[in-house]
């Protein structure tokens, strides 16, 4: 079962539906005569009678039909709770009127001589009041009633608990539409009814829901090293290939002498050709077909065992990602491919022996098998609190945002794949020619946030605006945002999606949009310019995004207006100081990417173009900088020394106000700052307001020192 944070979307939420009858609606008599629960995520039920080893008044079982002969011979509340407490584990309990459960719940815990903590809860009563205030009454039939959710066995906990859980999925959209997506932000929201809560604060419940922060996240510590390396640093290479026709007795000479315990197999020698044209055998293969055929299978050709098709992975992929696809397949050797997917090499599960045993890997790879938006939603919401981990272990903050943006790569990827078996089985066909799927922005220079939205575009092979072929991929497009948006990634607000013409199109069409772009360069033009330069191809045919960057790149350097004009943006950078030169706030908060990070990452773009150097990242362009002596080094690698502290100040607070259920922005609370981080922090911005400047002077000269 996941940990679950404050950070976790409610559609994802692996919670326990909830109710109990009683003896009476008065908590500090009330005795439980029945439980039930319904599981969320797998619909699982379980319900039991209890003995409540008193009378129960005819009034009540007037309601719930449940007497004292009902109840004979079923368990005393110890054995009761215990076993429901099995059932629930660590989830989320949602009820009606949840308060009033808990409450009853603890005193009978404390009657049995139970130790009690309150769970994690929500209340659909609570949330039914967010998402429509204007219902005459919250009782359970007058929420169903609206929502058109049909109760069955009304009055009898199983019943109520199955009620409870279709009403909390059939609220979700609309609380969605009022802004409360994650767990966090509904315990927020139900807080912020004051006169709900006192009036379950009148009679005697509980409080309803766990206030954010409260909660832990129920994570371990993270092993660092999983998420500071790539798999190109633990990798073997270059890789070990035998012929498709040699034996088994050849492959096991070439491991015993290699002192490997896998190889390659394929129909020519090369060690660097398209991944399709491996496939491997390793030790346990052979072990296993010796174990059947006896000294005879010694003479078998390694081709007629090899397994195919590879299980690979990339090169730039971070570690933890390795981990967690070999668990999830449970393989112990993973091929290792270039983004251009030739063969480079190999890791095992020896290699990983080097992690600390006892530390956690927290993200592993159930994005890559996830069908539904759902289940990305789930894998997604364990970010934060991975992030926080690995803040508190002082990772350099551009790993971190590395690692958000790796996950945000294979949410796009794997939205994308689901949307394309989707509309294969609806009839809508295959893709009706090679296409590519990138991300742009933050994403693509791999310097994501948790406040990350969509940005994302198409390159398909050929075929005209409005064409079949564009046709096509705009319902790609459309199927692969929502799942996103679903998913907690939400639709970018300036839609930059490909779902949307201008960020779709044959490779004939961008390079004209391109062209347009820099030689007339409007206003959105360049605002166009500052998403697409930063593209990454995480699916398809990459060659497509390759020959689009080198296209984009070789146009933008030859154009010196475009330049200038890029650098000319700049210009409009505010201050964050006052008159006495205190930083400006509002609200306590100060907006770290309009006032440091946007100006960086802007500055290191443009003259990334201007001097054609070809960087992906910011550190990667202002280092390519540095290489080719343009600038004096000392005041780039300031800029880049403030972009890590921005990236680091802005992660944490993001991770914290998700915990908290606040909205995530770009805004850092300074009150929580520390005293070297204020200063650092001040130092930082009042270089970074030298920036415009130096990029101005830097325009045009090819050399400075």
């Amino acid at each position: 079962m996941r940990p679950t944070t404050g950070a976790t979307p409610l559609a994802a939420l692996d919670a326990v539906a909830i109710d109990t009858e009683t003896s009476s609606l008065d908590t500090s008599v009330a005795r439980v005569i029945e439980i039930a629960g319904v599981r969320l995520a797998d619909g699982e039920e379980f319900a039991t009678l209890v003995d409540p080893v008193a009378a129960i008044p005819t009034a009540s079982s007037a309601i719930h039909g449940i007497s004292a002969e009902t109840v004979a011979g079923a368990p005393p509340f110890r054995e009761a709770y215990a076993a429901f407490a099995d059932f629930a584990g660590s989830r989320v309990l949602i009820g009606h009127s949840i308060g009033y459960d808990l409450a009853v719940l603890e005193r009978e815990a404390a009657r049995a001589g139970l130790s009690w903590k309150k769970p994690r809860s929500l209340c659909v009563r609570l949330l039914s009041a967010l998402a429509n205030p204007s219902l005459p009454d919250y009782s359970l039939d007058m929420i169903a009633t609206w929502l058109g959710v049909t109760i069955e066995g009304r009055h009898r906990a199983l019943g109520d608990a199955k009620a409870t859980a279709a009403v909390f999925a059939a609220l979700l959209p609309r609380l969605a539409d009022r802004g409360i997506r994650t767990l966090a932000e509904a315990e927020r929201a139900c807080l912020s009814l004051p006169a709900e809560l006192e009036t379950h604060h009148r009679a005697g419940w509980a409080e309803p829901v766990t206030r954010p922060g409260e909660a832990s996240t129920s994570l371990r510590a993270v092993d660092p090293y999983a998420y500071r390396h790539r798999i190109a640093d633990i990798m073997s290479a270059p890789p070990i290939v035998m012929a498709s026709a040699d034996t088994l007795r050849d492959a096991i000479a070439i491991m015993s002498e290699r002192r490997i315990s896998s190889i390659f197999v394929a129909e020519h020698l090369r060690s660097d050709a398209a991944i399709g044209d491996y496939g491997i055998v390793t030790e346990r293969d052979v072990m296993r077909r010796v174990a059947r055929d006896g000294a005879a299978a010694l003479d078998h050709k390694a081709g007629e065992i090899a397994t195919r098709p590879l299980v690979s992975i990339r090169e730039g992929a971070f570690v933890y990602r390795a981990i967690g696809r070999m668990s999830r397949l449970k393989i112990r050797h993973l091929a290792v491919r270039t983004e251009d997917g030739q063969l480079a090499g190999i890791v095992s599960a020896r290699d990983l022996l080097k992690l600390r045993a006892s530390a956690a890997v927290n993200l592993d790879d159930a994005i890559e098998d996830a069908k539904t938006s759902g289940q990305l939603a789930a894998a997604w919401a364990m970010l934060p609190a991975v992030a926080e981990a690995l803040i508190d272990e002082e990772i350099d903050a551009r790993q971190i945002s590395g690692v958000v943006s790796e996950e945000l790569r294979a949410m796009t990827r794997r939205a994308a794949a689901i949307a394309e078996t989707s509309m294969a089985t609806e009839g809508l066909g295959l893709p009706p020619c090679a296409h590519t799927i990138l991300v742009l922005g933050s994403g693509g220079r791999g310097e994501s946030l948790l406040a990350a939205d969509q940005d994302n575009a198409i390159i398909f092979a050929e075929g005209e605006p409005h064409g079949a072929e564009d046709r096509w991929f705009a319902e790609l497009g459309a199927r692969m945002a929502a799942l996103l948006d679903q998913a907690g990634i939400p639709l970018c607000k300036g839609g930059v999606m490909a779902k949307n013409p201008p960020w779709r199109g044959s490779l004939s069409t961008w390079r004209e949009r391109v062209r347009d772009w820099v030689s007339r360069s409007r206003p959105e033009d360049l605002l166009n310019v500052d998403i697409f330069y930063d593209l990454k191809a995480v699916s398809g045919d990459v060659s497509l995004a390759n020959e689009m960057v080198d296209f984009a790149y070789t146009e933008g350097h030859a154009a010196t207006a475009f330049a200038k004009l890029l650098g000319e943006q700049l210009d409009a950078l505010g201050s964050p100081f006052g008159f006495l030169g205190n930083l400006q706030s509002e609200d306590g908060r100060i907006d770290l990417k309009k006032f440091g990070l946007s100006p960086i990452v802007s500055g290191a773009r443009t003259l990334a173009i201007r001097h054609d150097v070809r960087g992906r990242s910011t550190r990667e362009r202002l280092e390519g900088l540095i290489a080719r002596d343009v600038g004096a080094e000392a005041d780039l690698r300031a800029l880049i020394d403030a972009h890590g502290l921005l990236l680091r100040l802005m992660l944490a607070q993001q991770s914290r106000d998700l915990h908290s259920g606040i909205q995530v922005s770009n805004r850092v609370e300074l009150a929580r700052l520390s005293r070297e981080e204020s200063t650092a922090l001040k130092a930082a911005l009042k270089r970074i307001q030298s920036v415009p400047a130096m990029v101005r002077d830097l325009m045009f000269s090819d050399r400075h020192s």
